[in-house]
């Protein structure tokens, strides 16, 4: 039996197709959703534990994660590689990494690859890998931190945010109420997480969360900000396209249901954060060990002339 912890294997995880979905709509906007922006500014913030300056830099899904300025301004000489889950944010990714000839410190600053996820680099070339909000996607963590330890070199370092599982917990509960399928897919909790890093190979995992309350004036502002989020993949959703009775009647639920005592409807988020770094591999020690008659004599030899040295 294998001893390794796993990663929430009953925790079911998003649908493909409902992924792409939002992937080809996400292509569409013209910038991050600013949630992912201000999770990214705070997790900049979080850079100070990395003591090695990185010489490369890989922003993974980075035109959702909203984060490139951050790492830029953090790290102004590195050479700053984004990786992309379509055609469509590499596109984005690439209009964004073109800046403008004139000023002189452009000159100074590498101009940043874009690689689609199955073109990313496999070859041990970052120091640092930085991924902010689009783990909740996977629907295989483990794999997926395989794929990040494979572009890290030794001592090269991950960090990355995710959703937790009592993000949108209120809305959760109101389907459930209502006797209505699943609000969304479950996210993993950061233990289970911590736990997937270490089968992938990490080293040293280190997890914490962050809670946050979002408030809007109403509840079609706050759908409206959802949608930029992302969809709901869960394989138990609606079926189907919903009519706009249903949708009059989502909207009257959310503003009974959610509104706080200031007359704002509210929403809580549970950001995860993590970081670990890649270990040197480890050796593998054989059973049984030969060494050659000669070899044995030469060590003889040698342990012989360093005691009459001494």
């Amino acid at each position: 039996m294998d001893p390794t912890p796993q990663p929430a294997a009953s925790t079911p995880g998003p649908q493909p197709a409902a992924v792409q979905a939002y992937l080809r709509r996400a292509a569409r906007m013209s910038s991050a959703p600013w949630l992912h922006g201000e999770i990214a500014r705070r997790m900049a913030e979080r850079l100070s534990i990395v003591k090695a300056t990185p010489a490369v830099v890989i922003d993974w899904w980075s035109a959702q994660g909203g984060g490139a300025s951050a790492l830029r301004a953090q790290y102004p000489r590195a050479r700053i590689e984004a990786v992309e889950p379509n055609e469509g944010l590499t596109q984005r990714s690439a209009r964004t990494a073109r800046r403008p000839w004139w000023p002189p410190k452009r000159w100074m600053q590498p101009t940043m690859p874009v690689w689609t996820e199955h073109a990313a680099p496999r070859d041990a070339r970052a120091q640092l890998l930085w991924s902010n909000m689009m783990l909740h996607w996977s629907a295989d963590p483990v794999r997926l931190f395989e794929r990040w330890r494979e572009a890290l070199a030794v001592d090269g370092f991950v960090m990355f945010s995710c959703f937790g599982p009592d993000t949108l917990r209120e809305l959760r509960g109101l389907y459930r109420r209502l006797g209505w399928p699943d609000a969304g897919h479950a996210f993993i909790d950061m233990h289970d997480l911590g736990d997937a890093m270490v089968r992938a190979g990490f080293a040293d995992p280190v997890m914490d969360m962050e809670p946050l309350t979002l408030t809007w004036a109403d509840a079609s502002t706050a759908l409206a900000e959802l949608r930029t989020l992302g969809g709901n993949a869960a394989a138990q959703r609606h079926a189907g396209l919903r009519t706009p009775r249903w949708r009059t009647r989502l909207l009257a639920e959310l503003e009974s249901a959610l509104t706080g005592p200031d007359g704002r409807l509210q929403l809580s988020f549970e950001i995860v954060y993590g970081h670990a770094f890649r270990p040197l591999p480890r050796v593998r020690i054989a059973a049984e060990t030969r060494i050659s008659a000669e070899t044995l004599r030469s060590l003889a030899r040698a342990g012989g002339k360093s005691a009459s040295d001494a």
